[in-house]
């Protein structure tokens, strides 16, 4: 009965709603900062410790079936709501949401098989850093108008966004100057330094979301 009285608008900004949303973001950042420990072994190059590459395929396919199931306590499948009227319904927030544990899942996957050797990594680069990138850009039109602290949470997400955007295109610039080290010339290191910026980048994703507060 608690459950539904809260569903709506009277759910975001109460007690419940807040402690809710809270450790959603805390454990978010919790994975990421896992993401960003992963990769910050291609910024330093220690090639003994390159199995944590994995963690960015491990974090990131935790994180979206956990988006999946509980982003929203109201939606699909943990509340009242229809698999219709989650996907397919008028709660934008919602459905960004779970688009976004989606594509957790999409690109996690192709990391996974990327980092398995499964698939090309020369053909395979863009997905994660393009996947940065476009949610650093969502992150600027997701919006929880309803919420007494909506301005608050959104100039947090606009600062998460410009951190995943700087992120996202150090990965890119970094990954396609690797593979053609000959035109760098005296900037032979930009890929690598590129590299440690994105592990740290990500890193900082992850601490702000450590400390999202409502």
């Amino acid at each position: 009965m608690q459950h539904t009285s809260l569903t709506g608008s009277g759910w975001d900004g109460s007690p419940e709603g807040k402690a809710y949303s809270e450790f959603n973001h805390h454990l978010a950042g919790t994975l990421v900062i896992l993401i960003g420990l992963g990769e910050l072994h291609g910024g330093f190059g220690a090639s003994p410790f390159s199995w944590t590459r994995f963690f960015v395929p491990d974090a990131m396919l935790a994180a979206g079936t956990y988006l999946v199931i509980w982003s929203d306590h109201d939606a699909w499948p943990i509340g009242p709501e229809s698999f219709t009227a989650t996907f397919f319904g008028n709660d934008s927030e919602t459905l960004q949401h779970k688009v976004y544990a989606l594509l957790l899942l999409f690109i996690g996957s192709i990391e996974l098989l990327r980092r398995s050797g499964r698939l090309s990594p020369r053909y395979w680069l863009l997905p994660l850093p393009a996947f940065a990138v476009i949610g650093g850009l969502v992150l600027f039109l997701h919006s929880h108008s309803d919420h007494p602290s909506a301005h608050k949470i959104a100039l947090h997400h606009a600062t998460l966004g410009m951190t995943a955007l700087m992120a996202g295109s150090c990965l890119i610039v970094s990954e396609y100057a690797r593979a053609t080290p000959a035109a760098l010339g005296f900037w032979s290191q930009l890929p690598v330094r590129l590299k440690l910026a994105w592990g740290i980048l990500v890193l900082i994703i992850g601490v702000q979301l450590l400390l999202y507060a409502e």
